[in-house]
């Protein structure tokens, strides 16, 4: 398994798992915002090829704003990693939070954070397994006006 960085000859590959990651998120919108990326000099994405199939991805960026628990600035941060359920349990995941936080370290950053939903409890034992540890837990409100 190679992990690699993506380039712009990933871009259809790499929205493929983004919208199984992402189901919810539209074609045309979602292509220019990983096509965007590719070029974002504060942003990274990595890919895990097996042969020529893209096994998984990862997305991370530089995140200027606070972060929970964070007190530096920037602080890299995982907006995602998806893998395909064949080349799950194989370490894929953790092979691309790792570069993500390589390329962080490259960025600059001491920190690197993440999220999920309260009630995604998968991905919360992932997050524990690559070594994050919870820094707080919200509940968002909203008010319409």
């Amino acid at each position: 398994m190679d992990i690699r960085k993506a380039d712009r000859k990933d871009a259809w590959g790499v929205l493929a798992l983004a919208l199984l990651l992402w189901p919810d998120s539209e074609t045309d919108p979602l292509f220019e915002e990983i096509s965007g990326l590719l070029d974002d000099p504060e942003a990274g994405i990595f890919v895990a090829v097996d042969e020529k199939t893209l096994a998984g991805f990862a997305q991370c960026s530089l995140r200027r704003d606070y972060v929970e628990g964070t007190s530096t600035s920037p602080v890299g941060y995982l907006e995602g990693v998806y893998v395909r359920a064949t080349h799950r349990r194989q370490g894929v995941a953790r092979a691309l939070v790792s570069a993500c936080e390589g390329w962080a370290r490259s960025q600059h950053c001491t920190e690197f954070g993440s999220d999920c939903l309260l009630e995604n409890q998968l991905s919360i034992r992932f997050h524990h397994g690559a070594g994050f540890h919870e820094a707080n837990r919200i509940v968002c409100f909203l008010k319409r006006l």
